[in-house]
């Protein structure tokens, strides 16, 4: 049903634009709210959400929201077979950006702000959104959160599950107007500010331009490269900012390595590229814009990145992998599981040295849980699973190593643009339905942090228990 009501936006769009394309967004519109209000006449006899049915609700809405959110594009004749339009809006809900049309600005205005809307749906998670809007019955709802938010541990900024997602909307849309007008600001159309605030604040990256962000001015690029890296931080930090709680939010480790990293990385690349260039300033502004959006995992680019120096795109791999914070609406495995592993290993080096010692982990000056600490590497472990059963699925087509590697990588980190055949100036299209598939589950793995999906692949889930 919430679903149903988001169409309105492209709804209203095609309003404006005088667009027939609109009508198919309004039938699906209806459709949406009509099976809604049919589920709804059923009421379950338990309201309890357990970690169980927080990971299955989750897996099941994001598949039935994409499901239905591709079909505006099937019905409208812009991406007519419905695997790509299932890939495309796969890959807008999730925040991933990877795409599979060619020529984005031949889509109608409505297309093209539901795509763009679909990264601002995601980036925060539809299931939050439900929770801040609805009062729902029972307890344990901070188990739905937990299974939709990024991050190897998510808790309640303040006592009532409600009132912490309501908050994280408040930062959320905040931030997102306060982007806007600073794009305004720089003389960029209405609605392009309007999709690249979308694209922003949820770190998804669909360009309206076939240059993605290439031929807007400096100042339009610094803007969305700032906002790309503030959307990545852990919105705990922005919490504590709110209540002056300043030294916690500057302490926070997590966000000290994720700036560390960025700023490294941006002096490294602008070192490595910049004999490329003939204006230094535009290697700087590139350097730190791809940065941004890789790490990230907004996926936005100002330039061919894949005509960089070997070392430039090495890094760009690498920050593909580590992503950005915890809590926030950036995809990767984290910088916090990074540096819990970073930690697990010096702790194992020291009990070799001194095996009688106790160590433990902390972070931000508090030991770090031994749960948390094997929820880190068993995520690790399964993502490596993942991915390698990827690249091998992939592999079968022909294609080149560094295409399918890296077509998995941007895929299962919610990244976007990748290199060779996948590269920021070409698309996905090139790849098989069967590929595809692969890929689509790459993207929901991936912004779901893997268990929620794996586990509708466990045969207890679908037994009935007495």
């Amino acid at each position: 049903m919430i679903e149903g009501v988001l169409f309105l936006i492209p709804c209203l769009t095609a309003l404006i634009y005088l667009e027939t394309e609109g009508f198919c967004y309004l039938a699906v519109a209806l459709i949406c709210i009509l099976i809604g209000w049919i589920m709804r006449r059923k009421k379950p006899a338990n309201n309890v959400f357990y970690l169980k049915e927080g990971c299955v609700t989750t897996a099941l809405s994001w598949i039935f929201l994409s499901f239905f959110g591709c079909l505006p594009f099937v019905f409208t004749g812009e991406i007519p077979f419905l695997p790509d339009a299932l890939f495309e809006t796969i890959s807008g809900f999730t925040t991933t950006g990877a795409s599979i049309l060619s020529d984005v600005e031949t889509l109608s205005h409505c297309s093209i702000i539901w795509r763009c809307f679909t990264h601002w749906i995601g980036g925060m998670g539809v299931l939050v959104f439900l929770l801040a809007i609805i009062p729902m019955s029972g307890g344990s709802h901070i188990n739905l959160m937990r299974t939709e938010s990024p991050g190897p541990s998510v808790g309640k900024l303040v006592p009532k599950v409600k009132s912490t997602a309501q908050l994280l909307y408040i930062i959320y849309f905040t931030m997102t107007a306060i982007e806007f007008i600073f794009l305004l600001l720089g003389r960029m159309p209405v609605f392009d500010a309007i999709n690249t605030s979308f694209g922003t604040a949820g770190t998804g990256g669909f360009g309206i331009k076939n240059d993605s962000m290439a031929s807007y001015s400096p100042y339009i690029k610094w803007v969305v490269t700032i906002f790309m890296i503030l959307f990545g931080v852990n919105f705990n930090a922005y919490y504590l900012i709110l209540f002056k709680q300043f030294k916690k939010a500057i302490k926070m480790e997590e966000v000290k390595c994720y700036f560390m990293i960025i700023l490294a990385s941006t002096l490294v690349i602008f070192i490595n590229i910049v004999k490329t260039y003939t204006n230094v300033f535009k290697a700087f502004t590139d350097a730190a814009f791809q940065v941004g959006s890789i790490i990230t995992t907004t996926g936005y680019s100002t330039t061919d990145f894949d005509l960089w120096p070997g070392t430039s795109k090495t890094i760009l791999v690498m920050l593909m992998f580590v992503g950005a914070c915890a809590g926030s609406t950036g995809g990767g495995i984290k910088v916090s599981r990074f540096v819990i592993m970073f930690k697990t290993v010096v702790k194992e080096l020291r009990s070799y040295i001194h095996p009688k010692s106790i160590q433990k982990i902390k972070m931000d000056d508090k030991p770090v849980p031994h749960e948390v600490v094997r929820s880190v590497n068993v995520y690790g472990i399964t993502f490596i699973t993942i991915f390698a059963a990827s690249i091998f699925l992939l592999s079968l087509e022909g294609k080149d190593l560094i295409t399918n590697f890296t077509a998995v990588a941007t895929t299962l980190n919610n990244i976007g643009p990748g290199l060779n055949l996948v590269g920021p100036t070409r698309n996905f299209d090139l790849f098989s339905p069967f590929a595809k598939f692969v890929l689509m589950f790459d993207m929901l793995a991936g912004r779901l942090e893997l268990f929620p999906l794996l586990i509708l692949f466990h045969p207890t889930i679908w037994k009935e228990h007495k």
